[in-house]
């Protein structure tokens, strides 16, 4: 039997050995070869190639941000030097808005604010100027309270604001800032389920709520601060106006907190029932406070 595997062998050591030898000059060619070929590129076929000439994408899913604004910016027309507009305000409630032509308020663009109870605490719900990348920062979401609802850190130097509850309406985000004596778990789950919003024709926000949450009325106040169904227009570093619905306006006018807590010169003045507050030059609070007049349909 030894004999039979020693013949087997001695019969194939010839091809072997003649194998072995093209596989080593085999592998010291390689090497040299790629060599050759690093050194001394086909020019023409270098400029050809789109891998030589394109410039790299960025990787969208890391990139790419989305941040509509947040804001509608409502058809002007022309009357007498002074323009129209048509607004919604919160609670549903539609107004004719004429304005002197240098306000550009149509242009500033307009957005909606609420206040609301749950359960006996109150908060604000505002539409960020800066849009939804004013409150995620491109980051990852806490938790998913609804489709429509997500729970975002509290952010750097928000002071004593808590954690945010970002909604979406539509086109819109609204954001909840939680503050003092945070939510519990299952009141934002209510406010989740029971705050509803619908997006006019026009563009505007009108939102209402059920069972435990309450929206705050025309006229409400909370610590002197107006809180009920307000528009307002302009935001970020620029010029500021508030329109408040607000019953007997002469004998409970206050500046609403966004206009007060500026720190720039502010005025406000009543036009029957709507308070009408700004901030800004002083040539753009004096013509708003001027020129503005309101007409609610």
């Amino acid at each position: 039997m030894a004999e039979q595997f020693d013949v087997i062998e001695a019969g194939e050591r010839g091809r072997r050995r003649w194998t072995l030898l093209l596989v080593v000059v085999a592998l010291l060619l390689i090497p040299v070869i790629g060599l050759l070929v690093s050194r001394d590129p086909d020019p023409e076929a270098e400029a050809e190639s789109p891998a030589a000439t394109a410039t790299p994408e960025p990787i969208r899913s890391l990139t790419r941000l989305d941040n509509a604004p947040n804001i509608v910016n409502p058809p002007a027309v022309p009357k007498q030097g002074d323009e129209v507009i048509q607004v919604v305000f919160p609670h549903g409630v539609r107004a004719e808005v004429r304005y002197p032509a240098e306000l550009n308020l149509d242009a500033l663009g307009s957005r909606p604010f609420q206040g609301a109870w749950v359960e006996g605490r109150f908060r604000q719900f505002v539409a960020p100027y800066g849009g939804q990348l004013e409150v995620t920062r491109g980051g990852q979401s806490i938790r998913n309270y609804a489709p429509n609802v997500t729970l975002w850190p509290r952010q750097a130097g928000s002071g004593f604001y808590g954690q945010v509850l970002l909604f979406e309406f539509g086109p819109w985000r609204l954001a909840m800032y939680d503050r003092g004596e945070g939510l519990t778990f299952d009141q934002r789950m209510s406010l989740a389920r029971n705050l509803r919003g619908r997006v006019t024709k026009e563009g505007y926000l009108v939102l209402s709520a059920r069972r435990d949450i309450r929206l705050t009325r025309p006229g409400e106040r909370v610590q002197g601060h107006p809180v009920g169904p307000q528009l307002w227009f302009g935001g970020g570093a620029g010029q500021m106006l508030a329109l408040v619905p607000t019953p007997d306006c002469a004998g409970h006018r206050a500046l609403p907190e966004v206009i007060e807590g500026r720190g720039r010169p502010s005025d406000m003045v009543c036009r029957g029932d709507m308070l009408i507050a700004v901030t800004g030059s002083t040539e753009f609070r004096e013509k708003a406070i001027e020129g503005i007049r309101v007409t609610v349909k």
